[in-house]
């Protein structure tokens, strides 16, 4: 007889998915194999799964759904299980970001998250050697799904030009980030802007920083350095992210023409395809 693992489904989200999975499929009278084929995977993927070997994205999780008539159980157990890959020490910022009616946020060095498209954001989460970089991904893609609401956060994001130049992923992968920048243009929640090279020194030398405000909470400023993250809702620390985010907006450029630079470093830094990639190696 094949050895079953056995799994304590309160030892986690992923573990309570995977029980919920194995419970729901016998319930079916469906092998592994049988369930792949029907949502189009291996049965060794359902297995994986099942033990917490592998993460389920939403995409499975909505097509076990439909497969098992679960009536969107799976769906909405992909979201606990996905926030739960998230750093401990980003969880909350997290749990903010989705409950927040307005997101103001400066970044200095990289494409904010909710931004970035999947082949950027692997680039970027490798960097930091992670034993579960799929999960971290699939995390953050995850967090992209409150800009999908009916009512999404009202939101602005101050890129540093730099954040359009450095090659992250390489060519292809910032062609396509930087046309995901571009899909903002005109979009009713999200307002994308430049801050120039040219503004020279400006109110946020000191790095990146975000605002986030509620309906019935007090503000909150976040902040990250080297290895966690900081919020606080502080009335003068409020106050003077607010000032130097005013500063910024005032340096940076214009929608139209932050949309126009990004169009055209998107051309003229990675739309020649014809020429060999240069990576520099850290």
């Amino acid at each position: 007889m094949a050895h079953v693992q056995s799994l304590d489904p309160t030892a986690s989200p992923l573990a309570y998915y995977g029980w919920e999975l194995r419970r729901q499929r016998e319930a079916n009278g469906l092998s592994q194999a049988q369930l792949g084929d029907i949502i189009f995977c291996t049965g060794s993927l359902i297995g994986q799964i099942e033990t917490t070997k592998k993460i389920p994205t939403r995409d499975f999780s909505e097509r076990v759904d439909a497969a098992l008539g679960t009536d969107g159980v799976f769906s909405r157990l992909v979201g606990l299980v996905l926030r739960s890959r998230l750093p401990n020490w980003f969880q909350p910022y997290a749990d903010m970001e989705a409950r927040a009616a307005y997101i103001s946020t400066y970044q200095a060095q990289l494409v904010y998250g909710l931004l970035q498209t999947e082949e950027y954001a692997r680039a970027v989460l490798a960097t930091g050697m992670p034993d579960d970089l799929e999960g971290l991904v699939a995390a953050r893609m995850e967090r992209q799904r409150i800009l999908d609401r009916e009512r999404p956060p009202l939101a602005w994001v101050i890129l540093d030009e730099a954040a359009l130049h450095r090659p992250i992923g390489g060519r292809e992968t910032m062609r396509g980030q930087l046309e995901r920048l571009l899909e903002f243009a005109g979009h009713r929640w999200m307002r994308v802007q430049v801050l120039p090279f040219m503004a020279g020194e400006h109110a946020s030398l000191a790095g990146s920083f975000t605002t986030m405000r509620f309906d019935d909470d007090p503000d909150v400023v976040y902040t990250e350095d080297l290895i966690s993250g900081h919020m606080t809702a502080n009335p003068d620390t409020i106050r003077e992210a607010s000032r130097r985010y005013a500063h910024l907006q005032a340096a940076a450029l214009s929608v139209e023409d932050s949309a126009a630079l990004i169009a055209r470093v998107m051309e003229e830094r990675y739309g020649d395809r014809s020429q060999p990639e240069e990576r520099a190696v850290a």
